[in-house]
């Protein structure tokens, strides 16, 4: 794992961490794409009105999150736009009509989310196109990557790392919301993805019992499809090492107003089934753990 010092000054505006120090359990929850923070530079170069950032939001996500004093979990929010840096990113996925000095042929093949406009730095979303006056230099993109991409999962890392070693076994909950899906056959409509990177970010024991947990809250589950989870779980899923990550995708309209804009009458039943699935996933991975080698790592 990266374990990099971050400049905590510098970041702090960026995104919080809380709870590390009095965690009882073995789980981080993490929200990248909730932050409502918009800098000057994204305000002077913006095409579209500001409220159309707000497509990119998962809207009020990090309201999503359980107690600190009751669950006894990690939490770390990024409070940095994703219009700004998109932290579910390599940083290599750049979109080359994002960059003004550098030739196309710098880059790698673009992915299809990339082709689509949600690149590293997001570039245009549909119905609205172009979202910004200007393509950036390539130092503005790596200035972004420098202070906020990298303290990020830098700090992901050093938090699963830490856990790791007290318990003996972490789980990385990444927590997003999406649009509603839109029915594709008369099968249910899943309202909320579990994402695993087709079992290569976490143990397949634990991703069945996400899924169990969450059907039996009484909500239409699926499993890696529309969302199957993107570069965090890439880089931060180690389940041959007792590190697993597990992507949360829940339905907006289980939690927000019938404009998708503030919070809804939803918001305290979603509440309590991730602070549910938080306490039954970490049962579980501390009940397969060694009791005595917990109790010597928990002092």
């Amino acid at each position: 794992m990266d374990d990099a010092p971050a400049d905590h000054a510098a970041t702090a505006r960026l995104f919080s961490l809380d709870g590390l120090s009095t965690a009882r359990l073995p789980v981080l929850v993490a929200v990248p794409h909730a932050g409502r923070d918009y800098p000057d530079e994204i305000l002077q170069n913006l095409r579209v009105a500001l409220h159309v950032l707000e497509r990119l939001e998962d809207r009020h996500a990090d309201m999503l999150l359980p107690d600190l004093a009751a669950i006894g979990c990690v939490t770390l929010v990024a409070h940095a736009a994703r219009a700004w840096i998109d932290l579910n990113r390599a940083p290599s996925e750049v979109d080359p009509q994002m960059i003004s000095d550098a030739p196309r042929t710098a880059f790698a093949q673009p992915s299809a989310k990339v082709r689509g406009g949600l690149g590293l730095v997001p570039r245009r979303l549909a119905e609205h196109g172009e979202l910004w006056r200007r393509p950036l230099p390539r130092a503005a993109i790596a200035a972004r990557i420098a202070r906020l991409h990298d303290p990020y999962h830098q700090t992901l890392a050093r938090t699963l790392a830490a856990l790791h070693a007290r318990f003996g076994c972490a789980l990385l909950i990444d927590l997003h919301s999406m649009p509603p899906v839109k029915p594709e056959s008369d099968a249910a409509v899943p309202q909320i993805v579990v994402g695993d990177r087709y079992g290569r970010a976490a143990d397949a024991r634990l991703c069945d019992l996400a899924m169990r947990t969450l059907a039996q809250s009484g909500f239409e589950v699926a499993l890696n499809h529309p969302y199957a989870g993107g570069y965090v779980l890439d880089r931060h899923g180690r389940p041959a090492r007792n590190v697993h990550a597990l992507q949360i995708e829940v339905d907006r309209s289980l939690y927000l107003d019938s404009h998708m804009r503030d919070p809804g009458e939803g918001l305290r039943q979603v509440r309590a089934m991730i602070a549910g699935l938080v306490q039954t996933l970490a049962e579980d991975l501390l009940n397969g753990e060694d009791p005595v080698d917990l109790a010597i790592a928990a002092e």
